[in-house]
């Protein structure tokens, strides 16, 4: 199986957001940098407006970081 980083962040979805996943599991649909901050919070990520950035912790798909949270 091939390494995935603990946080990705899906392509926007047809009606808005983009959904999120933390180690696996389905955590939210955001709809803006700060709902993905909120999400990664209440997984246990204190810092996580510090890591949205860091390509070893964050996988943004099909589109491009901190955009496309908007149908």
């Amino acid at each position: 199986m091939a390494w995935q980083a603990p946080i990705v962040v899906d392509p926007p979805s047809p009606g808005g957001g983009r959904r999120v996943t933390v180690r696996g599991e389905a955590v939210g649909l955001a709809h803006s940098d700060k709902d993905l901050i909120e999400f990664l919070r209440r997984a246990g990520l204190e810092d996580a407006d510090m890591i949205l950035d860091d390509p070893h912790l964050v996988e943004w798909r099909g589109g491009r970081a901190h955009q496309g949270y908007a149908a």
